[in-house]
């Protein structure tokens, strides 16, 4: 191993190392499986905005958004970064206080499954029960793609296995979140996004040098027909239409963000809801200089492809794993740096992939063994049960991932459009119309998650106008269902409507 790869090497180690002490450090302030789940509602809103946005842009941040602006330019990138980016802050403007109140009223849900059964008065949990089946099903895959980002990193790195390097990867995933739960999972998070941060600003500054300048990337990028061009791409050497209705679809990628449990836990999770506008601020700056930047770092890489500084990737989600290499040739220091990108890397598949974990966790023994086949076990067997759900959730991830070639952006957008189709309706309802009740909940739920499907492997294959992402027609049918349903069914009891009240009144002192 070359001496450049051995200081990658040993930054990436001192990451891991801290990680797995965050979670050792937080492991004995786990007293209750609520503690587990959402941290007692004690987070503070530095670590919730922080956190609550490294666990949603995930491995696609560095990987492949860059590697979509690298490959077709800034187009497709770049409508996907302005929905994400609006998206963010409608939900944290609309949806942050309301649930965080309403959830604590609603039987202090300690899930998003359980506050749907809470908020209907669903005494069977069949809400809960179906809600959480979706987070199994769209949430493994959602963490295989970052087990598989982590397999390909290290085996670009220092041409290993990546079946081995994605396995050691999950086993460090998996043992700072199962032993330290959403505290541990929260401040590994906050971690996490500053170290994302820098990764970001270091490959920035050190790939525009490389290119040339800023005059070299554009000329670069206006040499390529429809590579700059948000209404054209760059497709097999010429620009291919990149029309109305495509943009549109795609900018429904910030609709996503209403169904997000892994964010919606957040919301419910901060210590003092008066200190949300101080988050939704923090968030929103972050994530539209981040999503700014990972797409500016595509169209820097080609670039410095065009002008042989950088290799002609044949996986462009490993542009910035490249680039980090070119780094680390320019000495121990340069190399420890580019060490703490590449943790930067892990930083952004950790943080979304321990946030996943614990959602699904909490799916499969609390919303579904506990709460809907009633089993009686006592806390210390619900936090045992808990870990061991964590694990075994792991391993079917690591199974899914087996195959190298899978695509990060792919999984993440797919498994993107299946929650927020599934459960975005469904909470903007829940927390806004009064008149919904627990039938049309149960219908927009089940109609978003099934189009999702249909439109993604039945429909959207014809092609022309039905080319579109499946979270925009999945969204709207599930909106529907979810209307229709509640008006043609009966009213919500007194006592519902005296709950959703109260919450409102809540949000507004």
């Amino acid at each position: 191993m070359t001496t450049p790869n051995i200081c990658i090497l040993i930054a990436i180690i001192a990451y891991l190392l801290l990680v797995v002490g965050i979670g050792i450090y937080f492991a004995n302030r786990n007293k209750s499986v609520s503690d587990f789940y959402l941290g007692g509602r004690k987070l503070g809103p530095l670590v919730t905005a922080m956190s609550a946005e490294a666990s949603d842009m995930s491995s696609w941040l560095l990987m492949g958004l860059p590697g979509v602006a690298y490959a077709t330019g800034i187009a497709d990138a770049a409508w996907t970064a302005i929905g994400l980016a609006v998206g963010t802050y409608v939900n944290w403007l609309i949806v942050a206080k309301r649930l965080r109140k309403y959830s604590e009223i609603a039987g202090n849900a300690t899930t998003v499954p359980e506050f749907f059964s809470n908020r209907f008065h669903d005494k069977r949990h069949i809400l809960s029960a179906i809600a959480a089946l979706v987070i199994i099903v769209f949430f493994v895959p959602y963490t295989a793609s970052g087990f598989s980002a982590c397999g390909k990193l290290f085996a670009s790195l220092f041409d290993v296995d990546y079946h081995t390097a994605m396995i050691i990867s999950a086993i460090v995933i998996v043992l700072y979140t199962a032993i330290g739960g959403f505290l541990a999972a929260s401040t590994s998070d906050f971690m996490q996004s500053i170290v994302m941060t820098i990764a970001l600003v270091v490959i920035l500054g050190f790939g525009t040098i490389t290119a040339g300048g800023v005059d070299s990337v554009i000329d670069n990028a206006k040499s390529l027909p429809g590579y700059f061009d948000l209404t054209h791409v760059f497709s097999d050497g010429k620009a291919a239409d990149y029309g109305a209705l495509t943009i549109f679809s795609t900018l429904a990628w910030g609709l996503g963000y209403f169904g997000m449990p892994h964010i919606l836990l957040r919301f419910m999770a901060i210590e003092n809801s008066k200190k949300l506008k101080m988050s939704r601020r923090i968030a929103t700056v972050w994530v539209v200089i981040s999503l700014a930047v990972a797409v500016i770092i595509g169209v820097i890489g080609n670039c410095m492809s065009a002008n042989g500084s950088l290799i002609k990737l044949k996986d462009s989600e490993t542009i910035i794993v490249e680039i980090s290499k070119l780094i680390s040739s320019h000495g121990i220091a340069a190399a420890l740096i580019a060490g703490v990108i590449l943790a930067g890397i892990l930083a952004a598949t950790m943080s979304t992939a321990d946030s996943q974990l614990l959602a699904a966790s909490s799916s499969a023994s609390k919303d579904i063994l506990t709460d809907f086949f009633g089993l009686k076990i006592s806390e210390k067997t619900s936090m045992i049960f808990a870990r061991i759900t964590v694990v075994v959730i792991s391993i079917i991830s690591v199974v899914i991932a087996w195959d190298p070639d899978s695509s990060v952006f792919q999984i993440v957008s797919f498994a993107w459009a299946g929650f927020g189709a599934a459960f975005g309706p469904v909470v903007l309802f829940a927390l806004f119309w009064k008149r919904s009740n627990k039938a049309g909940a149960l219908a927009g739920m089940l109609s978003g998650g099934i189009m999702v499907f249909t439109w993604k492997f039945l429909v959207r294959p014809l092609g022309g106008a039905f080319d579109i992402y499946e979270l925009l027609p999945a969204f709207i049918v599930a909106c529907i269902f979810m209307v229709v349903v509640s008006l043609l069914t009966e009213k919500p009891d007194p006592e519902i409507i005296k709950e959703f009240e109260t919450a409102k009144k809540a949000c507004n002192e």
